[in-house]
């Protein structure tokens, strides 16, 4: 594939990527109105379902580079390393969340750096008991493998769930 081929592609998925951007935008504030309160349980769903269509657009964009690009080539490769990537992070969040949940906190998100090794964790409530933080960067640490430096515990304020 020539130079000149892979520099359109990528300024067309950054280009898709930027109306994306602006089209979820539009929609969000077109969604909310003016005066309404969002309790953490929405702030928590509606986090998990930006996270989750973003992702969802950026796994669409790598699979139309998977198709168009030969395999073994550097695209290729750069490609489903990404998607890999990708994929293992989701995984993770996801298990991370469900041992949250288990510990007695439905309402928590995580979020891992795709650029750092930050992982932040957003929990439903206005304060975090010592020995509830405790357990949940135990789970970070050793059942994670995150490094203690790079764990973000905090609480969302939870007045209107």
């Amino acid at each position: 594939m020539s130079k000149t081929k892979k520099i359109i592609i990528m300024a067309g998925l950054v280009l898709l990527l930027a109306v994306t951007a602006v089209f979820n935008f539009v929609l969000a504030s077109a969604s909310s109105q003016p005066g309404e309160d969002v309790s953490a349980a929405n702030y928590f769903t509606s986090y998990r379902n930006e996270r989750n269509t973003t992702r969802n657009e950026e796994l669409l964009q790598l699979d139309s580079i998977l198709e168009s690009s030969e395999a073994g080539s550097e695209s290729y490769e750069e490609a489903m390393a990404l998607k890999l990537q990708i994929v293992g992070m989701m995984e993770r969040e996801l298990l991370l969340e469900t041992y949250i949940k288990s510990i007695g906190y439905p309402g928590a998100v995580v979020s891992i750096g795709m650029d750092s090794d930050n992982v932040n964790v957003f929990v439903n409530a206005t304060e975090l008991a010592y020995d509830d933080f405790l357990t949940i960067y135990t789970i970070l640490t050793e059942e994670a493998g995150c490094a203690p430096e790079n764990v973000n515990i905090m609480p969302i304020n939870s007045e209107n769930s």
